[in-house]
């Protein structure tokens, strides 16, 4: 058995090094040991969690959640994958997929991911890890009704649960398309969904009232890590504003709005989701600033 603490040996197994396992070749060499394979089954829906790095909240601009509409909304042209549900927090996404080949979940994970990061690394005038980790992933059969079901909801809920919307409907959200049935162009919406009745009216209706029923569970206490009493009363210097002599500039500083094409992928989905359409619109549309109208 490996210690379980932060840096340890075991003379039989290997080193336990900040986290990372090593172990010794048949050649006394110390290596690395690889990550755990995933596993991927065929006809499997999966619930995905992606965290900005540090937890930091970096999905609060609305250009950037703009910008991953569109990425997903390729992606899903690019790889044929089955979006069942989606929720952009202000530091994670939830997502439930089901791939089209099982094998294509971690190509589909790492084109959204790169595609995202660069975008918003260039967005926001920063660099570095804009992801936390590896993505977390669970599976079950798209046949489980109840644990399909189940996931829907706790996606559905994460504003609510947080305190982010007092019901469901959240503009980010794709509750909105199973609740009043309408087309985001992203959502598919899940055969256990589709299960509840016999028109899709009864489905909606359903699934309102099982939503409706939901109590989040409450969120264990924050852990103190070794050091955390010591840091806090560490100030961190501010960083200079002042750029590298060799950094390029930044594109968005120049053009305040996103390309027609991320707008409609963007505003479709919003309208679907929306509480409100029109005043989500009024919103969108004060973000933008005034129409200037016809030359």
């Amino acid at each position: 058995m490996l210690t379980d603490k932060s840096c340890g040996q075991d003379k039989d197994s290997g080193i336990f090094l900040l986290g990372v396992i090593f172990y010794k070749s048949s050649r006394g060499k110390i290596r690395k040991m690889s990550r755990a394979k995933r596993e991927l089954i065929p006809g499997y829906s999966y619930h995905i969690t992606i965290r900005c790095n540090n937890r930091e909240f970096r999905l609060t601009r609305l250009e950037c959640r703009q910008v991953l509409l569109y990425a997903i909304k390729k992606a899903i042209e690019k790889y044929g994958f089955k979006l069942y549900a989606l929720c952009v927090m202000s530091n994670h996404i939830h997502y439930l997929i089901e791939p089209k080949d099982a094998e294509d979940l971690p190509k589909i994970m790492h084109w959204l991911n790169w595609y995202t990061a660069m975008c918003f690394n260039r967005m926001l005038n920063r660099t570095g890890h804009f992801w936390e980790k590896r993505y977390h992933s669970s599976g079950f059969p798209t046949t489980d009704t109840k644990r399909a079901l189940n996931t829907l909801r706790y996606i559905h809920a994460n504003p609510k649960a947080a305190g982010v919307q007092v019901g469901f409907f959240y503009d980010f959200s794709d509750y909105g398309v199973y609740d009043r049935l309408g087309d985001d162009g992203l959502t598919t919406w899940h055969p256990a969904f589709l299960s509840l009745g016999e028109t899709l009216e009864e489905c909606a209706a359903k699934y309102r009232g099982f939503c409706k029923k939901y109590r989040p569970r409450p969120k264990p206490e924050t852990r103190n890590h070794w050091g955390s009493k010591l840091l806090a009363g560490i100030k961190p210097k501010k960083r200079s504003k002042k750029s590298s002599p060799g950094q390029l500039s930044l594109w968005w500083e120049e053009w305040e709005e996103v390309t027609p094409e991320i707008l409609a992928v963007a505003d479709q989905f919003v309208f679907a989701n929306a509480y409100n359409p029109r005043v989500a619109g009024d919103i969108l549309q004060s973000c933008r600033g005034p129409d200037p109208g016809p030359g």
